[in-house]
């Protein structure tokens, strides 16, 4: 017998959806409804200081507690 990763956030409501995704942050199994696909910034430049934003952020996959640390109000 397989065991499948599950959702978190479904589990704690009572429900069995298998995971597709884990939080980047925290390493919560995310199921479709719960993941939330956030871009995060990308610096570039030199030491000391970062000279510009590059303009593609870097595709991850987090929760929503941790999304909206990460990134206010990207998870709502």
């Amino acid at each position: 017998m397989i065991a499948m990763l599950r959702c978190y956030e479904c589990a704690i409501n009572d429900a069995t959806e298998e995971a597709v995704s884990i939080c980047i942050m925290c390493g919560k199994g995310l199921c479709m409804e719960h993941a939330h696909r956030i871009d995060l910034p990308i610096w570039e430049g030199g030491y000391p200081a970062p000279v510009k934003m590059l303009k593609k952020g870097l595709p991850r996959f987090v929760c929503s507690d941790c999304g909206n640390i990460l990134l206010p109000g990207s998870c709502e």
